[in-house]
């Protein structure tokens, strides 16, 4: 799996972390929530700097990590703020009930949504930002995802710094567009322990066959031609991967097709237990039922 990671990773021009990088940030404002602190946070990120919410618990000693991805749901004007509970739809608000669980939680905004926006006035879907951000990227041999990757796993490397955090256990956790990214950033980042993919779980091969957008992102040439997403999957064994998924959702179609074709990896680490597939009826968006599994996982897999 290493040489399939690393193939994947110079495909998409991400340069691999540095396991000693320490990434310093800046707090612009501080709440006192209930069970939690929550920091509104700056970094710098590969030439432009990243707002976050950084969540605490009340009490630091050592603690699971995790770093969560927002959603797309052509509301650009959201981001780190719908996770944290602060905007949009409370089922995404995943932030404060893992600091409340315990876990120390990083929701960084990523970049054209929230306050990563030319004009962050702008309501809903901010179509020709996102659109620009990656054709000027692909016309100078660049890609959208490399900064997307580049950018969390600066996030990665945040919490890895903190001396409250415990190294062995930081996650990443997404739906729809920000499950999308937790696939590629986990297979490309090893010090990423455990992972939960919802409503992303869907190859390149089915998007095509059933007309189905491809994300902005995810727009890599040439990538499709050599890898699909359960080569993503491949390279996340032996290391803990939940995959959240719906039957007439067709943004993880299929999603038992992808862990089938990546079951062999985990068998051969002989970790077939650390993959993970969660089917459910309905359609893309989250609901309770799959919010209490994917919040029940996490603190199980944590601990």
């Amino acid at each position: 799996m290493q040489q399939l990671r690393n193939a994947i990773t110079e495909a998409i021009g991400v340069v691999a972390p540095d396991a000693g990088a320490c990434v310093t940030y800046k707090i612009l404002d501080s709440s006192k929530e209930d069970g939690y602190t929550r920091l509104l946070i700056e970094y710098p990120s590969h030439g432009d700097n990243v707002s976050a919410f950084l969540l605490l618990p009340e009490t630091l000693t050592e603690h699971p990590a995790i770093l969560i991805n927002h959603q797309h749901n052509r509301e650009h004007h959201l981001g780190k703020s719908e996770v944290c509970g602060l905007a949009g739809d409370p089922l995404q608000a995943f932030g404060p009930a893992l600091v409340r669980k315990g876990f120390v939680v990083l929701a960084p905004d990523s970049i054209c949504f929230e306050t990563r926006r030319k004009d962050p006035f702008v309501e809903g879907f901010d179509f020709w930002q996102h659109f620009n951000e990656m054709c000027y990227r692909i016309v100078s041999g660049n890609y959208l995802m490399k900064k997307v990757l580049e950018d969390a796993m600066c996030g990665i490397t945040l919490l890895s710094s903190l001396p409250y955090v415990n190294q062995k256990k930081i996650g990443t956790l997404g739906h729809s567009y920000g499950g999308n990214t937790v696939l590629f950033l986990s297979a490309l980042d090893e010090r990423i322990a455990f992972s939960c993919a919802s409503g992303s779980a869907c190859t390149y091969e089915n998007r095509i066959q059933n007309n189905v957008g491809i994300e902005m992102a995810s727009v890599i040439p040439n990538f499709h031609g050599k890898y699909d997403i359960d080569d993503l999957v491949s390279c996340i064994a032996p290391r803990h991967l939940l995959i959240v998924s719906a039957e007439d959702d067709q943004y993880s179609k299929d999603a038992s097709y992808i862990v089938e074709k990546a079951s062999p990896a985990y068998l051969a680490l002989d970790a077939a237990q650390n993959l993970q597939h969660k089917r459910y009826t309905g359609g893309h968006a989250l609901t309770e039922e799959r919010v209490r599994f994917i919040l029940d996982w996490l603190d199980t897999t944590a601990r």
